[in-house]
Parts: structure tokens; sequence; C-alpha cells
């Protein structure tokens, strides 16, 4: 059986410095998406999404592993884009005002059919609320800068504004604040978290 470590083929693109931002080209990739608004902390749609992205990703993944492909990989991390219709609510962290689209990066050989298949099967065992809510998306970002943060997310606010410092250096910021969750936050310390934060620019 073949295995495959996306995280080493994408290496640039889920590995960042914390001493300082990076530029880099991302490619057109394909995510499992869900979106919805609200604070992460306290909104059950939030919980609901994360859910059942994380369901629909594994399910998929076992499909792949038993059949005709027989590929065996690592469900990729947890990746999120945030913003405000109003930026003032988002720099000024309103998080009850926020929108967000929470994905899951998939493998290019997993097709919307496959994605449809495991959607059905989840639905029918666990029944999670949001499984409406899924889909499978394109996105493509292009030029970015990103860095590393080392701690809980309360304390992004100096990453970022480095980020957005080097970016204004070097050009304007385009497109929405992503985030990629290189933890597991339900087993480590929250200030050894880490987080690659990504800003597309121009």
């Amino acid at each position: 059986m073949e295995k495959i470590d996306f995280k080493k083929q994408l290496k640039p693109l889920y590995q960042a410095s914390a001493e300082g931002p990076s530029q880099l080209n991302v490619p057109a990739l394909n995510f499992l998406m869900a979106d919805g608004e609200g604070d992460p902390n306290t909104s059950p749609s939030y919980a609901e999404a994360v859910e059942a992205l994380f369901g629909v990703a594994y399910a998929v993944k076992f499909m792949i592993k038993k059949g005709p492909l027989a590929i065996d990989y690592a469900v990729m991390p947890l990746e999120g884009l945030w913003w405000a219709d109003d930026p003032s609510v988002f720099a000024a962290g309103d998080k009850t005002r926020w929108k967000w689209t929470m994905m899951i990066l998939q493998p290019p050989f997993v097709g919307r059919e496959t994605i449809d298949d495991a959607i059905a099967e989840v639905a029918k065992k666990k029944k999670p609320p949001a499984i409406s809510r899924l889909r499978l998306e394109t996105l493509t970002e292009g030029r970015c800068a990103q860095i590393l943060h080392v701690g809980p997310f309360s304390a992004e606010g100096p990453t970022i504004e480095k980020l957005h410092g080097f970016i204004d250096a070097n050009g304007e910021k385009a497109g929405k604040h992503h985030e990629i969750y290189l933890s597991d936050i339900r087993r480590a310390e929250p200030a050894k978290w880490k987080t690659i934060i990504r800003q597309p620019m121009r």
C-alpha cells in the first residue's frame, strides 16, 4: 500500500518560521469547507462545523485506503479563513461578528463523488448537525506571506502585526486572513500551540 505524507510534499505551505514572515506562492488546492459566523469559542455552529469536517475527512481517508487506489495518508490539519464585513470589527476583536470558513485540505485524487459518498456515510452513521453545510471547493491564494505563531490564539496580535508590517513593506494585503492549526489544542498546552498565520498579498 502506498503511503503519502502531504505535509512533507507541501512542506513550504505547512512549515513557517516564528522569527519572521516569508513570502510564498500558494497553488490552487481543494478543500472540504464549512461556512459560519460568530465567536468560535462559544458558537455551537463552529463546533458543529469542525465535528462534521473531521468526520467526513476521516471517512474519505478510509474510503481511499480501502478502495482501488489503496493509498494511505494522514488527514490534514484544520484551517480557517477569517473576516468581517466591517474590517474594524475584526481588528477590534469583536468575535461575535466574525465570519469564517473552516476547512481541511483534500488530496488531489479525491473527487466530488468520493466526498459525496463520505458525506452520505457520515450523515447516516453519526448525523452531525452541520453535515449539510459541507462542500468541496478549490481555493487559489497565489502570492502570500506567512509566519508561525507559538502560543494561545488570544496572543496572536503582535505576530499578526509583524506579518502585516512585512506585507505593507512589500505590497498590500489581499484576500482573507488564513490560519493553519498545527497543534491538537485538546492535548497541547496553550503556550505550545503552533499556528501558521497566512495572508494573501499583491
